[in-house]
């Protein structure tokens, strides 16, 4: 986890564009990914998608409706997206992986998006020829193994969470 994510700012609060639909964060996120491949420029209309992965019980809806919008992925697996039912801005999704336990919070979605900074960047092989990337985030041409990235205090949630599920 890099040094933007402190857990003296959390909870952070975050939502929709027409406000109808609130959520919190509660603690810092697992880890987090800037997504340069082309189904996140596609679904995003950016050139990348910054995705906070986090427990799904860590992030508590505060108010409004949200909808479930099955999604195709390049692994074939799908993911939905969980948008504001009035507005429909994307708020988080879940994918098929990690199913409901893990979402990844769309962090422009986050009131004070700027506390949040990528871990890594995925995807790089897609990534848009002009966006030109510095040497202090981890980059890779496509995915990673976690023990390589994440730190040993996500490492440890995650497995707590995987426990969880199977008990």
């Amino acid at each position: 986890m890099n040094q933007t994510q402190h857990d003296d700012v959390y909870p952070l609060a975050g939502g929709c564009t027409c406000r109808a639909v609130r959520y919190r964060m509660l603690t810092p996120p697992l880890f987090v990914h800037c997504c340069h491949c082309t189904w996140c420029q596609r679904e995003t209309g950016a050139a990348f998608a910054l995705n906070a992965m986090i427990e799904a019980d860590r992030v508590v809806l505060l108010q409004g409706e949200i909808v479930a919008v099955d999604t195709p992925s390049n692994s074939g697996k799908g993911q939905k997206i969980s948008r504001c039912a009035r507005c429909h801005v994307a708020l988080w999704s879940n994918y098929a992986g990690a199913g409901d336990a893990i979402r990844f919070v769309r962090v422009g979605t986050l009131d004070q998006a700027f506390r949040i900074r990528p871990d890594i960047h995925i995807y790089t092989s897609t990534k848009q020829p002009w966006i030109a990337l510095g040497a202090d985030i981890p980059a890779v041409p496509e995915y990673y193994a976690r023990s390589e990235y994440w730190p040993a205090q996500s490492l440890a949630r995650r497995a707590a969470l995987i426990a969880r599920k199977t008990t």
